[in-house]
């Protein structure tokens, strides 16, 4: 049985939120994509940025897991046993995913979503059906084999506003969910109610809510991957400089709503690879592109926290394979959810690599 609630538990996500409350400005970069290579795989790429250490690992937990929420003054909050074992990555020791694959093939992350999440007041939810934010994501990727079976089951469950355990903190959360045929939607606790977006784009980042970036598109309608044809002005002609003339405009800061049109952009241009493994390249090429140094975003505060993706995540949804990589090892790091015994009785659980000398290219002899 993995609970919530233990002493322990206690005073380290204590020690954490206590550091995240007094930043809570910058602790808000995730980006988010979905691409489909040309025989259909839908892969799924994401980042994570955080101003402090979430002493993240990657996990797989077996089918039959027992979990057991936890409501206010440590009382125990709805049950559940997992139908479907998953890949994942938790924090702070807690057996709950922000980002994570379950054997069907079904994806999604919990991506910040500060300002505009609105959970149900947790005295207004029934106790059995009423899940923290930080346990949702698990309680779908451990139940449910694909979009549509979660859509269905959004009715029977609601996110209270439920303050993360000891510091008086709720985390603010929105989600996009993927699955192996396709298929996204992000979900987002708006006014105590649970909003269902369908999201052919696959795209998703942070605050303002999924509609405000649909329409923030338009902003940005005239860019195009084709470059510009040169500019006839008083008998000169003007040439572009370079290539890449027809994306001048395309946002490049690290606020969610840039990086979204940014995200959509690649996704939409990116030549379509053949299949799972050349796309998994793919999404790791664009999330590149999505990589935050520590020191690039500061609060201006002397020795204060500085945001920094802390690692970046691949998921092959139809070969039910992950792939991590971490600040201190840029090296992708394959995890085969078919190579596990999916039925064991405990985690299996593995630290993020640190390896910060890169690995030496070998050649072959003369």
């Amino acid at each position: 049985m993995y609970r919530y609630g233990t002493r322990l538990t206690h005073r380290l996500i204590a020690l954490v939120l206590a550091g995240l409350i007094g930043i809570s400005t910058p602790v808000q970069a995730c980006t988010n994509f979905l691409l489909i290579a040309a025989d259909g795989t839908p892969v799924y790429g994401r980042t994570l940025e955080y101003a402090l250490q979430t002493q993240s690992e990657v996990v797989v937990m077996p089918r039959n897991t027992l979990f057991v929420g936890m409501r206010a003054n440590n009382a125990p909050g709805p049950k559940w046993n997992a139908r479907y074992a998953l890949v994942g990555v938790m924090s702070f020791g807690q057996p709950f995913v922000s980002d994570g694959m379950n054997e069907k093939g079904l994806a999604g992350g919990a991506l910040y979503f500060p300002d505009f999440a609105a959970y149900t007041p947790a005295g207004e939810a029934d106790p059995k059906t009423a899940l923290a934010p930080w346990e949702f994501l698990t309680w779908v990727l451990t139940n449910f084999a694909t979009v549509a079976e979660v859509k269905a089951a959004l009715d029977k469950v609601t996110i209270v506003d439920l303050p993360t355990p000891v510091v008086n903190f709720t985390l603010p959360f929105h989600f996009p969910i993927h699955d192996a045929s396709g298929a996204s939607i992000v979900i987002e606790p708006i006014d105590g109610k649970l909003k269902v977006y369908d999201n052919p784009l696959g795209v998703l980042t942070n605050s303002p809510p999924f509609d405000w970036h649909l329409n923030n598109i338009r902003n940005y309608v005239k860019i195009s991957p084709v470059n510009a044809n040169p500019l006839k002005i008083g008998g000169q002609t003007f040439a572009p400089l370079g290539q890449g003339s027809g994306l001048l405009g395309v946002p490049g800061d690290p606020t969610p709503p840039s990086r979204f049109i940014r995200a959509l952009g690649y996704v939409a241009s990116a030549r379509q690879a053949p299949d799972g493994p050349q796309t998994v390249r793919l999404a790791e090429h664009i999330l590149n592109n999505f990589d935050i140094p520590i020191g690039f975003i500061s609060t201006g505060e002397k020795d204060g926290p500085l945001e920094y993706t802390q690692w970046t995540s691949i998921a092959d949804l139809r070969a039910r394979k992950c792939y991590i990589k971490g600040y201190q090892d840029q090296v992708l790091r394959e995890v085969d959810l078919n190579t596990f015994d999916l039925d064991a009785k405990s985690l299996f659980v593995a630290p993020f690599r640190s390896n910060p000398t890169p690995p030496k290219l070998e050649f072959g002899k003369p």
